[in-house]
């Protein structure tokens, strides 16, 4: 293997953080992943990376030279992108991150179609509420369902999030249904914390709630299985609780009110000149399927002029 490929495997085992990891995603054992990194360190005449049996960790010089090194790979890529004049065949690995509920109710059950239009690209998709480094971890893209701040990393909107009051029937008939925020007060409300605070625009403008109940977790799940339950009430986005609220597993409550926040779902991705096509397409396939109205939102009540902040 040449030495451009020794730099590949570096930066590999860096981003997957194990030898292991990196020989999987690029077909090798292990042992030759060693191998490979050993040589290149003794070329270099420095040790890049310290090794223990449960973990790998950059030097000082490691971590100079894994820099340099991720940008002479990203530079390479953007070069064969350009000659290559963005070629709309996807091949490769597609590294993606995203949010675990959202990924599995969203993102794993449609890519059949992807996968099937796309057969020349293996992906490996990381499921998990962390907040990745895309860069230092090696993602192609992450979805986020987020506030987006300012960063040197490009973003793409692909909907719009809105998150409103429900509860069960059965939890309604039981201790009757809200006709104001302030009865809100009167009522069992799981939120994530402790210290939650419900954001609200409605007829008088923007308010909040400081909700009180008897279950507080740091678990989206756990508070809408607690609310599906019939437990409470809860502040839920319709991405997540959409079909139940169209089967009436699930009521709206105080319809006219709905969470103030800016959130929305993003892909991001490490700012580059040229796309690579792998990340181009499954941008294009997800704002395919959740652009416009989202197919979570179909039979649900919407507002005529969104709250949400509009995308540029």
């Amino acid at each position: 293997m040449s030495n451009f490929g020794d730099l590949e495997i570096f930066a590999r085992v860096v981003g997957a953080g194990s030898m292991s990891a990196a020989g999987r995603e690029l077909g090798l054992s292990p042992a030759v992943v060693s191998k490979r990194l050993r040589r290149l360190e003794d070329r270099l005449g420095t040790r890049l990376l310290q090794r223990t049996t449960r973990q790998i960790a950059l030097t000082e010089a490691g971590q100079g030279f894994y820099e340099r090194v991720v940008a002479i790979l990203a530079g390479i890529e953007e070069a064969e992108a350009f000659v290559a004049r963005r070629s709309a065949i996807a091949r490769g690995t597609l590294k993606v991150s995203a949010p675990t509920s959202f990924g599995r109710m969203h993102i794993a059950p449609n890519l059949g179609d992807f996968m099937k239009n796309n057969d020349d690209l293996n992906l490996n998709l990381l499921l998990s509420d962390d907040l990745v480094d895309i860069v230092g971890e090696g993602f192609d893209v992450a979805i986020r369902i987020a506030e987006l701040e300012d960063s040197s990393l490009v973003a793409r909107k692909l909907a719009s999030v809105r998150r409103i009051l429900c509860a069960t029937p059965e939890y309604l008939a039981e201790n009757s249904t809200p006709k104001t925020l302030e009865e809100l007060a009167h009522h069992n409300c799981l939120t994530h914390q402790v210290s939650d605070t419900w954001r609200m625009a409605g007829p008088e403008g923007d308010v909040s709630v400081r909700p009180t109940g008897n279950i507080s977790t740091n678990s989206s799940e756990v508070v809408r299985e607690a609310v599906l339950a019939g437990l409470g009430i809860g502040l839920r986005s319709t991405w997540d609780v959409g079909q139940e609220l169209a089967d009436g597993k699930l009521v709206q409550i105080l319809p006219e009110y709905e969470s103030t926040s800016n959130v929305g779902i993003y892909a991001i991705y490490p700012s580059r000149q040229f796309l690579p096509a792998k990340v181009r397409v499954f941008i294009d396939y997800l704002a395919q399927i959740f652009g416009g109205v989202p197919y979570w939102e179909a039979g649900l009540n919407t507002p005529e002029t969104p709250k949400l902040k509009k995308e540029n």
